[in-house]
C-alpha cells in the first residue's frame, strides 16, 4: 500500500476552487447556464444535485428524481422516523426477529464488514452512546463515568444478529439501538448517483449537506470536479483542494455539533463507539472512493483512527487526517 506523507498546512495561492464556501467544500462560485441544479432538504441537511450535458428539462426531470430517491431513502433508514424499518427494528429485535427489506439487509450487512475493516471504529450501534452524551435531540452534556460503561454494554455490531435465510434481524440484548447516520447519507448519494447515471447522464454532482460528495464525469467546460476540504477553523485557508473523477469525498470534524466541557476541551459528537467517549485521535478527516456509502463511513472511522488508519486502507482509497501538533493543524495524507 502506498505509504502516507505528512505535512504541514500550506495553502496553495495559486488553486482556483470550481465550486462559494461551505463546510467542508467550496460550492459553485459562478453559475453556468449549462448547468441546470435542483435542492432539497432530507435527512435534517440540504442535497443538491448539478448536471449538465442534456436538455435542460430532462435534466430537472432527472435531478428530481434523484432527490426523490434521497427522500424515499430517508423514509427507511431514518432513526428519527418512527415508520422508518431501523425504527421499527430499534422497537421489537430486542423481543422477536424483525424481517427487513433486502435493500435494508444487504446494508446492515456492508455496515457489518465496514466495522471488521476499521477496526470497530465504524459501528451502527452507536445510538446508545449518543443518547447518552445528549448528542440526540440535544446540545450535549457529559456523562458520568458509570453511565458511559453501563451504555457500553449495549455498544457493538455483535449484538445484531442478521438472519440471511429470512431476512431477519434480532438483537441479542436490550438497549441496543441502530444508528445509520454514519453511512446512510453516503448510500443516499450512491444510490441517486446510480439512478442518473441508469438514465444515460454522464456528468453530475451529487453533495448532501456538503460533507459528502459523489460525481461522474466532468464539468460543463471538461475539467474535472474540483473540491475543497475546508480547514476545521472559519478563516483558514483549505486544507486540499481535489479533483475527483467519477469520485465520492466525504468530510469528518469534531467541530460544528460540540460543546466544551468543564475543562475547556471540545467534545464533538463522533463518539469512539470502543471507549463511549467522543474522539480525540484527529481534528478533522476525509476519504475519497468510488464508493459514496464507504467514503461516508470511512471518513468517520478516520476521524476515530485518527492518522494510523492511513496505512491500512484499501490501495485505491485516497485519504487524510488533520491532527493538532504544537499548537498546529498537521497533516498526513495518502494519495493527496
Amino acid at each position: 500500500m502506498a505509504p502516507s506523507a505528512k505535512s504541514e498546512v500550506e495553502p496553495d495561492k495559486d488553486s482556483k476552487a470550481s465550486w462559494v464556501t461551505a463546510k467542508p467544500f467550496l460550492m459553485p462560485m459562478q453559475k453556468d447556464a449549462r448547468i441546470v441544479t435542483v435542492a432539497r432538504d432530507a435527512m435534517a441537511t440540504r442535497f443538491e444535485v448539478a448536471l449538465h450535458n442534456g436538455d435542460p428539462a430532462r435534466l430537472r426531470a432527472a435531478a428530481e428524481e434523484a432527490l426523490d430517491e434521497i427522500t424515499r431513502i430517508e423514509g427507511i433508514f431514518s432513526l428519527y422516523q418512527p415508520t422508518s424499518e431501523i425504527s421499527h427494528c430499534n422497537d421489537r429485535a430486542a423481543r422477536e426477529p424483525v424481517q427487513v427489506s433486502p435493500e435494508v439487509f444487504a446494508l446492515l450487512q456492508r455496515c457489518r464488514t465496514l466495522t471488521d475493516e476499521t477496526s470497530g471504529a465504524f459501528d451502527i450501534t452507536i445510538a446508545p452512546l449518543m443518547r447518552c452524551w445528549r448528542f440526540i435531540n440535544d446540545t450535549g452534556v457529559v456523562p458520568d463515568e458509570d453511565e458511559i460503561e453501563k451504555t457500553r454494554e449495549s455498544i457493538g455490531i455483535e449484538h445484531v444478529e442478521l438472519d440471511e435465510s429470512n431476512n431477519t434481524v434480532c438483537f441479542a440484548r436490550d438497549g441496543v439501538m441502530l444508528d445509520l447516520g454514519s453511512i446512510a447519507k453516503g448510500y443516499a448519494l450512491e444510490s441517486a448517483s446510480a439512478l442518473i447515471a441508469e438514465n444515460e447522464f454522464e456528468h453530475f454532482l451529487i453533495h448532501g449537506g456538503t460533507s459528502t460528495v459523489s460525481t461522474r464525469g466532468t464539468q460543463a467546460d471538461g475539467t474535472p470536479w474540483r473540491i475543497a476540504i475546508q480547514h476545521p477553523d472559519e478563516g483558514e485557508s483549505p486544507l486540499r483542494i481535489v479533483e475527483l473523477h467519477d469520485e465520492s469525498l466525504s468530510v469528518s470534524g469534531i467541530g460544528g455539533k460540540s460543546f466544551f466541557d468543564a475543562d475547556g476541551n471540545e467534545q464533538g459528537h463522533i463518539i469512539d463507539p470502543r471507549t463511549g467517549r467522543p474522539t480525540q485521535a484527529a481534528r478533522v478527516a476525509a476519504a475519497i472512493c468510488e464508493s459514496a456509502t464507504e467514503s461516508d463511513a470511512l471518513a468517520t472511522a478516520l476521524l476515530t483512527n485518527g492518522p494510523v488508519m492511513l496505512s491500512h486502507l484499501h490501495p485505491n482509497t485516497r485519504a487524510l487526517a488533520a491532527v493538532m501538533e504544537e499548537g498546529r493543524l498537521a497533516i498526513e495524507a495518502r494519495g493527496l
